[in-house]
């Protein structure tokens, strides 16, 4: 099963890491988050899209830790898109956003 894995450094303290697995040419599993560095060398999600729970979703955090669980009824190819699209063009709306104290 192909799988491909990396991490991009979007700008300063945040990165987005990208994660998914394929078979036979479709999406099996996936997870792509938006991660911001709080404190030196402490990094905490912001928003995280994956397939857990066996269903396509996007999870957003806020500094406390509380999460909002949102399904989206994409295939998991079409969510894998949209997280990359997303969190490349809005990284910096919600850092701010987080770094506020608010869900992104």
């Amino acid at each position: 099963m192909p799988e491909k894995e990396y991490l991009i450094r979007l700008g300063d303290g945040a990165r987005k890491r990208h994660y998914h697995a394929t078979e036979k040419g479709k999406v099996v599993r996936f997870v792509v988050q938006l991660e911001v560095e709080k404190e030196k060398g402490r990094w905490q999600q912001v928003i995280r899209y994956d397939c857990a729970h066996d269903f396509a979703h996007r999870d957003r955090y806020n500094l406390q830790g509380e999460q909002r669980k949102e399904e989206l009824h994409l295939s998991y190819a079409e969510a894998l898109n949209l997280a990359d699209e997303d969190i490349n063009k809005n990284w910096r709306v919600y850092k701010e956003n987080f770094l506020r104290g608010e869900l992104p």
